[in-house]
């Protein structure tokens, strides 16, 4: 598999923690399911829009939106695991938008808590994360985030950044629009600097600027809970990407229902690939890369000495 994140969701009240690295059930059919898939095209690249944790929690009363939230967390270790299984080298999901700081104080404060709680554990369990070789990345405005979780994030950035046997990309916040805004700042400076010259603009340098700018576009993009929206997310990123909605609440999004969108992908990947050949013809030539080479190692630098900046904050 492209990673192995072994991730059950332990049964119970609730109140037990959830980590990352136990296994999630399987059913007898799993493999055969996954065999009979793996014959058509899989994805490489899955992004997720992870709705539906709010109105499970009212639907099933919980008492608390933040316990939907807990709920959706779980169905996430979940869904990681299912896709190693499939193959799946990249993972990207939408995990909290700058929108959401308009939400409630209890609301946004519970969703903070509950991030500090999960990716605590995950450097507690560093172990494990170096066994399964999984590269975290956290794409977004991370100045918006409270210094202790940005330290998180950054000790989390930092100590996976070598890891090779899959990536996962945890949006937070993020909106697509703050995204563009602020690689068009980067370029900005790049110019004002002159290690870009104006001709050098174009659409593969906005792209290498965003904060994908070292992934690949998704292949696929789901949204649960039957919204048919994409709400600000990887907008430049996905022109050649299927879109699959599915009716199902997040925190029920099952095997089943992963299944049905790659078959929904395998459906659709003649004309998905046939468009993505088209479009993808405005790659600069050798010599231009070369010419930006200075530019992107000096984004890179200052990315790296502002994680390091942000993971000392908690030392």
């Amino acid at each position: 598999p492209a990673y192995s994140m072994s991730t059950e969701v332990l049964s119970g009240t609730g109140d037990e923690m959830t980590g990352w690295w136990n296994n999630a059930e399987k059913r007898w059919w799993h493999p055969m399911a996954i065999r009979l898939l793996s014959r058509g095209p899989m994805p490489k690249h899955i992004a997720f829009v992870m709705d539906g944790n709010r109105r499970y929690a009212r639907s099933n009363a919980l008492g608390s939106v933040v316990r939907g939230h807990e709920c959706g967390f779980k169905q996430l270790t979940k869904i990681l695991e299912w896709c190693s299984e499939l193959s799946v080298e990249e993972v990207t999901v939408y995990a909290f938008s700058i929108e959401n700081f308009k939400r409630s104080e209890e609301e946004v404060n519970g969703l903070m808590r509950l991030a500090e709680e999960k990716f605590n554990l995950l450097l507690a369990e560093s172990d494990k994360l170096a066994e399964g070789q999984i590269r975290f990345r956290f794409l977004g405005d991370l100045s918006l985030l409270s210094p202790r979780l940005r330290a998180l994030v950054a000790q989390i950035t930092l100590a996976t950044q070598h890891y090779t046997k899959g990536t996962v990309n945890v949006c937070m916040p993020y909106t697509s629009t703050d995204e563009m805004a602020r690689a068009l700042e980067k370029i900005r400076e790049g110019v004002q600097r002159g290690m870009i010259n104006e001709e050098h603009i174009s659409e593969w340098l906005i792209s290498r600027c965003l904060d994908t700018g070292h992934s690949s576009d998704p292949d696929l993009l789901i949204r649960t809970s039957g919204e048919k929206r994409l709400s600000d997310f990887l907008m430049y990123q996905i022109s050649t990407t299927h879109l699959h909605f599915s009716p199902v609440m997040w925190p029920e999004f099952g095997f089943v229902d992963l299944c049905k969108a790659l078959l929904s992908y395998q459906y659709y990947h003649t004309e998905i690939s046939k468009t993505r050949d088209r479009l993808d013809s405005n790659e600069p030539l050798e010599n231009e890369r070369v010419e930006l080479e200075p530019f992107f190692d000096w984004i890179e630098d200052q990315r790296s000495a502002k994680l390091r900046e942000w993971a000392e904050l908690e030392n």
